[in-house]
């Protein structure tokens, strides 16, 4: 039977890009073999989150221009600390047991890594954030 740590590794997308060098930090090396493959995997949930977001709102979001847009997505993440707090824990929840014992070593920092992540995350997708019943 496979433990939780193998599920999670396997579901997990291969981002080419995401190069591990010599003379990386390890906060770099953190957020390319880690934190860039789950905000991928938990991508679809992301934007749907966003989405709920923006209509618990008022769907104010949808009035506005592209850069209007873009910093509403920005001061949404940065702003509102439950909004952040819940995108954390659906990136974190993602974690394996050793990936969260090094998160906490230097979970400031990490955090501003995956927040900026989930931020372009979402803003390379504004596409898809058109207005549309969730239901």
């Amino acid at each position: 039977m496979e433990t939780r740590d193998e599920v999670l590794l396997s579901l997990r997308p291969t981002i080419v890009s995401a190069k591990i060098t010599p003379g990386m930090s390890s906060d770099e090396i953190f957020q390319n073999q880690t934190l860039r493959p789950v905000t991928k995997l938990q991508n679809d949930l992301l934007l749907a989150v966003f989405k709920n977001y923006v209509a618990k709102h008022k769907n104010v979001f949808y009035d506005l221009t592209i850069e209007k847009r873009l910093d509403y997505i920005e001061n949404a993440i940065h702003k509102d600390m439950k909004f952040r707090n819940s995108l954390k824990g659906i990136i974190i929840g993602q974690f394996t047991l050793a990936e969260y014992e090094t998160y906490i070593q230097n979970s400031s920092a990490l955090n501003k890594r995956m927040m900026n992540i989930v931020k372009d995350r979402l803003k390379s997708n504004i596409q898809l954030l058109e207005y549309a019943e969730l239901y």
